[in-house]
């Protein structure tokens, strides 16, 4: 009885390709993920503007202490920024102001 050995060398060609990637992945260059940045917390508070008829909220990023106020204006049916602040600049320059 003899047997084909047709099937060992297709045996032996998936293997080391198998083994080839296997080589690729693990010795390759390593890739460093990146930190996209820390999630942050929000305060809104809820507000108006002297003037002004429509409200305003103001939302606060605590991680970055940035501040922006928006405004519903209703006959555009749509969100409006009223303004932005950094507050890191802004307490900075009160304290440039006050020594």
């Amino acid at each position: 009885m003899r047997t084909s050995r047709r099937p060992l060398v297709g045996l032996l060609a998936l293997n080391a390709v198998l083994l080839g990637v296997l080589a690729t992945v693990t010795l390759g260059p390593r890739v460093m993920a990146t930190n996209v940045g820390a999630r942050s917390t929000y305060t809104a508070v809820a507000g108006g503007v002297k003037g002004q008829s429509m409200p305003v909220i103001y939302i606060i990023d605590e991680g970055s202490l940035e501040l922006v106020g928006i405004a519903w204006d209703e006959q555009q049916k749509n969100l409006s920024g009223m303004g932005y602040r950094n507050l890191t600049n802004d307490t900075a320059e009160i304290g440039r102001v006050r020594n």
